[in-house]
C-alpha cells in the first residue's frame, strides 16, 4: 500500500483537533513531556518539561498549560515561542500502557498571575515563574511498537536548585574541555 494512502487512513482515523476524555485523562497523569519549538528562521530544539503527576494541566479539550520553573536561563523554548508559537508535545507513558500522545499547536507565555490558581492548588506557587498556554491543533497516537518499558524508581529530585552538581554539573565535559584548550 503506498504510504501516501496508509498516512490519509491514518489521519482520518486517528488525528483529532482536540483532545478527547482518553487523550485529556492520559495527559493529565503524565510526568513529563518532549516540547519541540523553533525560532523564526526554523532552527529547532527540542527538551524535555517534567513534574508531578498533573503538572500538565487540561483546561478543556482545545486547551493544555504546563508551568514553566526557574531553569538555567537560556530560555530557548520560551524564546522559540517568542518568536514562532508552533509547538509540538509527546507525552509517553513508558511503564504502564507504552502508548504516546502527540498534541501539536499554538502556544503563548502567560504570566504566573493567569493562572495563579492552578500552582496554589499544587502548592507550586513559589516555583512557578509563568505558564506556557498550548492551543490544540492535532491529537493524536504514538504507536507503541518501539516504546520500551521502563521501571520508575524513587529518587530524590532537587527541583529549582541552582547546586551545580545536583543540576548535573558538566557531565559532558563542555566547559573542562573549552577551558584546557584556551577556549574560556
Amino acid at each position: 500500500m503506498e504510504t501516501s494512502d496508509r498516512a490519509t487512513r491514518f489521519y482520518s482515523d486517528q488525528v483529532l483537533d482536540h483532545l478527547n476524555p482518553a487523550m485529556a485523562e492520559f495527559v493529565g497523569r503524565m510526568e513529563m513531556a518532549f516540547i519541540s519549538t523553533a525560532d523564526a528562521d526554523g532552527e529547532c530544539d527540542s527538551t524535555l518539561r517534567a513534574g508531578a503527576a498533573g503538572f500538565l494541566r487540561v483546561i478543556d479539550s482545545r486547551t493544555v498549560v504546563y508551568p514553566e520553573y526557574r531553569g538555567n536561563g537560556v530560555m530557548a523554548s520560551l524564546g522559540n515561542i517568542m518568536e514562532n508559537p508552533h509547538v509540538g508535545m509527546l507525552m509517553v507513558d513508558f511503564a504502564d500502557d507504552l502508548i504516546g500522545l502527540h498534541v501539536n499547536g499554538r502556544a503563548r507565555i502567560a504570566p504566573f498571575e493567569e493562572f495563579e490558581s492552578l500552582a496554589s492548588a499544587s502548592g507550586e506557587d513559589k516555583k512557578v515563574e509563568r505558564w506556557v498556554v498550548v492551543t490544540v491543533q492535532e491529537a493524536y497516537v504514538h504507536c507503541r511498537k518501539h516504546i520500551p518499558r521502563m521501571v520508575p524508581v524513587d529518587r530524590v529530585r532537587h527541583w529549582g536548585t541552582d547546586d551545580v552538581k545536583k543540576k548535573g554539573g558538566d557531565f559532558f565535559g563542555v566547559k573542562a574541555g573549552k577551558t584546557s584548550n584556551g577556549n574560556d
